[in-house]
């Protein structure tokens, strides 16, 4: 029985160490962007949306007619391609997407105030979605 018991165990053991994680491989959106510093981590200007957006995949924001956005880096597409800015939602309440980091596509907002002109011109990199201590321009 003791044995039955130690084998069941080992299994079991053995069996919740293999773990396969599997994901989806997205499309670099651009192999270049422009921020406002090196570190993308000022905010180039506030924009306001014009329209609504849903979000495709996680790499983007839900955004609403409206809200203001603050803009940390604007992508610089490939001919042919869409152009995406990378934000943050900002409001005087509480919205659910406020804080949330993310690509929304530049044709559907308007610049509001620019506070720093983005002119440092930075290759862009593929990031993991949970690299949190970097998630500001990461998962290009």
């Amino acid at each position: 029985m003791a044995q039955l018991l130690h084998f069941v165990f080992l299994i079991s053991v053995l069996g919740s160490m293999h773990h396969t994680v599997n994901g989806i491989v997205m499309e670099k959106l651009a192999n270049k962007k422009l921020c406002a510093d090196e570190d993308c981590a000022y905010a180039i200007s506030l924009a306001k949306a014009e329209d609504d957006y849903i979000a495709v995949d996680c790499r983007f924001i839900n955004i609403r007619r409206g809200q203001l956005i603050y803009v940390y880096s604007k992508l610089l597409p490939e001919e042919g391609a869409g152009e995406f800015w990378f934000g943050s939602v900002y409001s005087d309440r509480f919205v659910d997407q406020m804080g949330v980091l993310g690509y929304f596509p530049s044709n559907l907002v308007k610049e509001t105030h620019v506070f720093k002109k983005g002119k440092t011109e930075i290759m862009t990199t593929v990031s993991s979605v949970l690299d949190i201590d970097n998630i500001i321009g990461s998962f290009v």
